[in-house]
């Protein structure tokens, strides 16, 4: 929900995965836009596992099988996407960032309507189009907002990207065969690396970095912050809910909130956090991370050295300005998502669990010291 979140960069790649056969009897091709996030990778990893969906990822990252696509440039786009034929399913969760609000609202646009405008004319087959979006659509980057927040409520005074990119859909599925979702989650949480928008890594690395320097766990955001109501949206739930959004006919052209199902407040959390890693706590203290981690790296570097960490760039590994952003929210931030248990999707997540799992993630990956 940050300003400073998402990929940094205008340009996108396709991989393919998960070849068809005729032993698999696949029938469903997914178009994974933002396959690299937090959101995206997840995405994909789910869609892999089920075995019955061949997967073509765009990404902004290179390697062996991909092909560049710069979905800023419309023409780029068709040619780069002309071959792709078999296409059931788009998932967007894409995203360029830019320095203001307002400044986010045409390329975000821009890079949706170039992908829909590539494939839709080439995919007769196109069954779903599914958006990811989150809880600026409810205005909850601007301060304190209407809690729960329903799929219902009203618009806010625009600029907003997110809007704008429902209303596009909305407006280009009028008499078309296919239909439409947007997947509204809260925080995110899960373990891909490289990715500005993943609380749980900074979270990880911030106590990492501050035990090693023999520091309490200490909250580091406003001390409102460490009371008010929060919820999390674990990103393989955030998969499930995406691709059960995007195959049940009942939630065709529909938005659907997407979180855990529980509530917490920081300052029941954090104390466990702490116990995880076998560390203690100290008062709240508004620390901004961007500024007091911005000299950690030579520190970092020296505990890849020591616990034998896998050599990641300290730059990459975390956004302290999108956890400055979090952990500024002196107000309730949650939406209502019985809407979508009510049409049929029942599957929960404990948010302290999740935590706890994504951290075992981390020091697996060494990422973090075990």
């Amino acid at each position: 929900m940050a300003e400073k979140t998402g990929f940094p960069t205008e340009a996108a790649e396709v991989k393919h995965t998960g070849l068809v056969t005729e032993a698999t009897g696949v029938k469903k091709t997914a178009l994974v836009a933002g396959a690299a996030g937090v959101i995206g990778s997840s995405l994909v990893q789910y869609l892999e596992s089920l075995g019955d969906w061949k997967v073509i990822s765009l990404s902004r990252r290179g390697g062996p099988q991909h092909i560049p696509v710069d979905l800023l440039d419309p023409e780029d786009s068709k040619r780069q996407l002309a071959h792709l034929k078999d296409i059931t399913h788009v998932f967007y969760s894409a995203f360029v960032d830019k320095p203001t609000w307002i400044a986010l609202v045409p390329p975000n646009l821009a890079m949706l309507t170039n992908l829909i405008n590539a494939v839709e004319p080439n995919n007769k087959g196109l069954q779903h189009v599914s958006l990811m979006q989150g809880y600026k659509v409810y205005g909850a980057h601007y301060g304190p907002f209407k809690t729960p927040a329903r799929e219902t409520d009203a618009n806010h005074m625009p600029p907003e990207f997110n809007i704008d990119q429902q209303q596009f859909l909305e407006q280009r599925q009028s008499g078309s065969k296919w239909s439409w979702s947007a997947i509204r989650p809260s925080v995110v949480g899960g373990t891909s690396l490289g990715n500005p928008m993943n609380l749980a890594l900074v979270i990880a690395m911030y106590a990492g970095i501050s035990k090693e320097l023999n520091l309490p766990l200490r909250f580091p955001g406003k001390p409102g912050a460490y009371r008010t109501i929060m919820e999390m949206t674990d990103a393989d739930l955030l998969a499930k809910a995406t691709i059960w959004a995007a195959t049940t006919p009942s939630a065709a052209n529909q938005a659907f909130n997407v979180s855990n199902g529980d509530l917490f407040r920081w300052e029941e959390l954090w104390p466990k956090i702490a116990d995880y890693f076998h560390m203690e706590t100290a008062p709240t203290l508004p620390m901004p991370l961007k500024t007091i981690m911005a000299d950690k790296g030579p520190l970092y570097k020296k505990m890849q050295d020591k616990y034998g960490l896998a050599p990641h760039p300290y730059e990459e590994l975390s956004s302290w300005t999108f956890g400055d952003f979090v952990f500024s929210w002196d107000y309730d931030f949650f939406g209502d998502g019985s809407k979508l248990r009510r049409m049929g999707f029942h599957t929960y997540v404990d948010t302290e669990k999740m935590f706890y799992q994504l951290f075992d993630k981390f020091k697996s990956e060494k990422v973090i010291p075990g």
